[in-house]
Parts: structure tokens; C-alpha cells; sequence
């Protein structure tokens, strides 16, 4: 039977799409800016914003006809209608217009580049971000979403993902590990947030936009992304729930910083899972990714030294691992139609595994060669003592976000 426009699906997606242009401006905007320094709130919110822009260009030049054309020895698409040139209003992609596609799937790349930001913050020339958003985008974005969502070789091979564990959060997170490792550690390292309400602010959006990041990736207006969205809220809940306990056992009280971060774990790590498992799976894989995480932030970072400034890769990066494996783990066949490791297919586990380890080594090897070979190109990637001591806001942009004059 042909395959024919469904005028509900096209609706639930363009809201889907303007949800997740939320996650990046402002709700990421928002979310590191009030966790950095007061000194580099604008520049932080400006690395958002220039990245997500740079990358919404791209991808209707190019960026998703490489992402999704016919596959190339499931490396790369075949790439046609570029400028989107040739693509029809009533062309389809399953139910949907294809350029709507397009807009959904140009949010996510978006995203994804915007959320390596975090990692750098204080510390980076803006030439410097803006070449490597370029040279990252094309290089490591396009090629991972190929594989993963575009008919690669790991969509090939069963690689379960359903709205962006591997190409969104593993893929950004190590990434920004790369660039940190290049860059160095800041002049002061103590990072209190200058603006908790601004977090705050930026972590509802976000649990807010991740309801039709998760939602809208099935394409349609259906069950599944009913499911979709009471598994990624319950995996949220529980994230925010079990980190604010972890602090108040280890610290000795609950702290609002812990509590916003255990809620964005939660959900990077139900993102790959959100069309494969059910609400019991949810919690368990919502329940451990605080765990993950803050291992990550408060022990592996202090232990191996590295300065991820805003925790990209211990949040994004640690619970996205997590979620991946998780859904390997958890997949019932009653919601996505794949069975993982606890309803009989303990093969879909190794997959995961294969796919987490290809989107792990390669985002970290290419992020770090970029990140080496722009910072001799450049004659260095990071600011001048002077700049970093001072702050972005003042001396890269002459501007200052508190006037109160």
C-alpha cells in the first residue's frame, strides 16, 4: 500500500521540531550560561548560538543530503538536492513532508554541536569554535548519523537508537572530552554557577524540549510516542529523584545544581531507549544514570584530571553510554518490535556494545586531530591568559551581561 501524507503525524512533528529548537535557544543557552562564570555568561550563551546557526546553514546546503542520501558502503549518503533544491512540498518521508524531516533532523545537528560547548567554556578563541564547528560538523556529525539513522552500517548491523544516545550525546560528549584535553585547564578551575536560576530555567526547558526530541523521532503521532514521552518524563524523574539522594548521602544535603543535573542525566540516558522499552525498564535505566554520572563528575574527573568545565562529558557522555547499553539490555519486542538482553536476545547487547565503541573511538580520535591541528593552524585555540583572567564577555565582546548603570 502506498504511503500517503497523514496530516496529524505532520502536525505532531512540526511541534516536535519547534521543541527541540528549544532545547538548543535557549534552553542549552540558558543551562551553561547560569552554570559558568559571571565574567563569560554572554560568551557561553554566544557559543550556543553561533554553533546552532552555522549548523542550520550546513544542513540545507549539504548536511543532510551526506546524512541521509542513498547509502555509500554504509559509510555516507549519496549526496543529491543540495540547497534542498528538487525536494518538492509534497515530497513525503513516511507520512511527513520530507522538508519537515529535514527541520527535525536539522535540530538535532544543531544540538548536538551546541552541547560540546559547555566543555570549553572561558577558554576558547571564537574563530577558533567557529572552524572547528564547521570541520566537526561535517566530518564527525554527518558520518555518525549516517551510520546510525541514515542506513550505515551500524543501522545495518541492529544498532538500536532511537532518538539519540549515540549521534546526540555519546557523540558530542567525547567530543568535548577531545577539545578539553587540547585546550587545557582554566586558570581557575573552581566553577560556582554565577546563575543557578538560569540552570534552573535552562534544565526545564530542556526536560520540557526532550519531550518532542524523544516524542517526534518515530515520525508519526501514535502509541510509540505516547510511550515515548511517559518513559523519557519517568527516566527524568527518577535521574533527579536518585542524584538528589546521592547528595544528601554524600555531601549531606540536596542541592538544586544536583537535582537539575540528575534530571538531565535521566534523560540522556532514556534517549536511545525511548522507543524500545517499557515504563519498568525506564526507571531502572532513569535510576542508575545519576549513578554513572556522578562517578563521572566527582571521581574519574578528579582522578584523570581532565577540565570539562560544564560536565558534558560526564553527563552526556557517561549516562549517553549508559542508555545505549541499557537498551540493549531492556528492549521489548511489545514496544519497538526488538528484543534485548531480558526478553531473550542477549546478541542485541553486543550490538550496542560494537556501536558504542564506533561512536566513542571515532568522535574522540577525529575531535582530537581537529582540535590539534586548528590549534597549530591558529597559532593556539585558547585565549590570552590576560582574556581568560579577565573574562570572554569583556574582552572578546566588549559587552557586559549585568549592566547596571
Amino acid at each position: 500500500m502506498d504511503i500517503m501524507f497523514n496530516a496529524g503525524d505532520t502536525a505532531w512533528i512540526l511541534i516536535c521540531s519547534l521543541l527541540v529548537l528549544l532545547m538548543s535557544i535557549p534552553a542549552v543557552a540558558f543551562f551553561y550560561g547560569g552554570l559558568s562564570k559571571r565574567k563569560n555568561v554572554l560568551n557561553t550563551i554566544f557559543l550556543t548560538f553561533i554553533a546552532f546557526s552555522i549548523v542550520s546553514v550546513m544542513w540545507v546546503i549539504f548536511g543532510y543530503q551526506f546524512a541521509f542520501g542513498s547509502d555509500v558502503y554504509g559509510i555516507i549518503g549519496s549526496p543529491t538536492n543540495f540547497f534542498l533544491q528538487g525536494i518538492a512540498l509534497d515530497d513525503l518521508s513516511g507520512t511527513i513532508p520530507t522538508l519537515l524531516f529535514v527541520m527535525f533532523q536539522c535540530a538535532f545537528a544543531g544540538l548536538t554541536v551546541a552541547l560540546i560547548s559547555g566543555a570549553l567554556v572561558g577558554r576558547m578563541k571564537t574563530k577558533a569554535w567557529v572552524i572547528f564547528t564547521i570541520l566537526w560538523a561535517c566530518i564527525v556529525y554527518v558520518p555518525v548519523a549516517h551510520w546510525v539513522w541514515g542506513g550505515g552500517w551500524l543501522a545495518q548491523l541492529g544498532a538500536l537508537d532511537f532518538a539519540g544516545g549515540a549521534v546526540v550525546h555519546m557523540n558530542s560528549g567525547v567530543a568535548a572530552l577531545a577539545v578539553a584535553l587540547v585546550l587545557g585547564k582554566r586558570k581557575d578551575t573552581s566553577l560556582i554557577p554565577h546563575n543557578l536560576g538560569y540552570a534552573v530555567l535552562g534544565a526545564a526547558l530542556l526536560w520540557f524540549g526532550w519531550m518532542g526530541f524523544n516524542g517526534g523521532s518515530g515520525l508519526a503521532a501514535d502509541g510509540l510516542a505516547a510511550n515515548a514521552i511517559i518513559v523519557s518524563n519517568v527516566a527524568a524523574a527518577l535521574g533527579l529523584i536518585v542524584w538528589t539522594a546521592l547528595d544528601t548521602y554524600i555531601v549531606g544535603k540536596p542541592t538544586v545544581l544536583g537535582a537539575i543535573s540528575g534530571g538531565v542525566a535521566g534523560l540522556v540516558a532514556i534517549t536511545p531507549a525511548a522507543g524500545f522499552v517499557n515504563v519498568p525498564g525506564a526507571m531502572v535505566i532513569g535510576a542508575v544514570a545519576p549513578f554513572v554520572s556522578y562517578f563521572a563528575i566527582y571521581y574519574l574527573k578528579a582522578k584523570l584530571g581532565y577540565d570539562d568545565a560544564l560536565d558534558v562529558w560526564g553527563i552526556h557522555g557517561m549516562s549517553g553510554v549508559w542508555g545505549a547499553l541499557a537498551t540493549g539490555i531492556f528492549a521489548v519486542p511489545s514496544v519497538g518490535g526488538v528484543a534485548g538482553l531480558i526478553a531473550g536476545n542477549p546478541n542485541q547487547v553486543v550490538i550496542q556494545i560494537i556501536s558504542i565503541v564506533a561512536t566513542l573511538g571515532y568522535s574522540f580520535i577525529i575531535s582530537f586531530i581537529l582540535a590539534k591541528v586548528l590549534d597549530k593552524a591558529l597559532g593556539g585555540i585558547r585565549v590570552e591568559d590576560s582574556e581568560e583572567i579577565g573574562g570572554l564577555d569583556a574582552n572578546l565582546h566588549k559587552e557586559s551581561a549585568y549592566n547596571l548603570n
